[in-house]
Parts: structure tokens; sequence; C-alpha cells
């Protein structure tokens, strides 16, 4: 059963690594079978399609990133240093990407799009549980007197991940870091904006 579970795991972690950088529809059987030294058999002994791969393998990069990115949040002492945490996340991912291949949350969103629900589904459950984690920063920073009362923590952690992924994107085509570090300077400012 140890063998089986590594195996599957193996697998997951090849397949997010080639999902991320090449594309999920890009992205064959084969190409995993050359990736892991398996037959098509054995991949199917662990999952029941490659939709059910492709989800699970999102899934594992998602875990990646919000294992770092909490990690950072909870040493964190107050609201403002817990949102400059995640500034850092994303200017740091520039240098130091946890995977190959840019954001797997903007990959699979722009991929999934209306063609694949799993992968779509997979993807929305990414977004929903970032923004869930931005809106208890901004909630628990106005129970704690740290943000103005009656900020709209739904609005804000929108507008927070909208600009990262943009800014992210934009330095990605661009190879630059310059695009992310100008959306990290204006959502300082909206940070500043917000506090008491």
């Amino acid at each position: 059963m140890r063998n089986a579970e590594n195996t599957k795991e193996r697998i997951i972690v090849e397949s997010a690594n080639l999902f991320n950088t090449q594309g999920y529809k890009a992205t064959s059987i084969s190409d995993i079978t050359k990736a892991t030294g398996l037959t098509k058999g054995a991949i199917y002994r662990h999952f029941e399609s490659k939709g059910d791969l492709e989800q699970q393998a999102l899934r594992k990069l998602a875990k990646i990133m919000f294992s770092e990115l909490g990690t950072s949040i909870q040493k964190a002492p107050d609201f403002q240093g817990k949102m400059q945490a995640t500034f850092a996340f994303f200017e740091k991912y520039m240098h130091t990407p946890l995977y190959e291949g840019g954001c797997p949350l903007m990959n699979a969103a722009v991929e999934a799009d209306d063609t694949n629900p799993i992968l779509r589904e997979q993807a929305f459950n990414m977004l929903a549980q970032f923004k869930e984690s931005l809106r208890k920063i901004i909630d628990n920073g106005i129970a704690n007197g740290q943000v103005k009362e009656g900020t709209d923590a739904n609005f804000h952690a929108t507008i927070f991940i909208a600009t990262l992924e943009g800014g992210i994107m934009m330095s990605k085509l661009e190879k630059s870091n310059d695009a992310i570090l100008k959306t990290i300077a204006h959502l300082k400012s909206l940070v500043s904006e917000i506090m008491k």
C-alpha cells in the first residue's frame, strides 16, 4: 500500500509540473508516462481519468502555494504585516517560484474557461480559498481595530488578487519585475488607506 501511495504522489508531482509548464490540454498521458517512467495502465490504476489527474495535480499546486503563503502570513503580528507577507510572496515568486510555469491559479483559470468544467471548478475553489483568506485578514484587522470600520473586505480581497495576478502576468510577459513592483506599491498604498 505504501508503494502505491508513493507512486500516486510521484504521478501527481510530475503531472503538476507538466500541466503548469506545458498546459493541461497540451500535456498528454504519453507525456506523463515519459516523465514518470510508468505505463498508461499504471497511471489509470491511480486516477479515473486525465481530468481526475488534472484536478488532483492543481490541488497539489494549490497546497504548495497556500502552505508557503500561509506560513508567512501566520508569522506576521498584525494586519499590515500579513498584507506585507502576501505582497512579499508574490514579489519573491518572480525570483524563486515554488514551481515552474507561472501561477497555477492563473494558468488553470485561463485554460479551463468553459471547456473543462472539472478543472474550472478546481481553479474556482483555489481562487475562493485565496479570496477567503484575504477577506479573513481584513475582517480580523477590522475586529482588532487596525482597519477602518466599514471597509468592504470582499471588494478589497478581489482588488488585491486581481492586481497581484495581473502584475505577475505582465512581469512574466515583459521578463521584468517592473509590473509586479508597481502593482505591489499601489496595493501598499491601498492598505495604508484602509488602515486606522
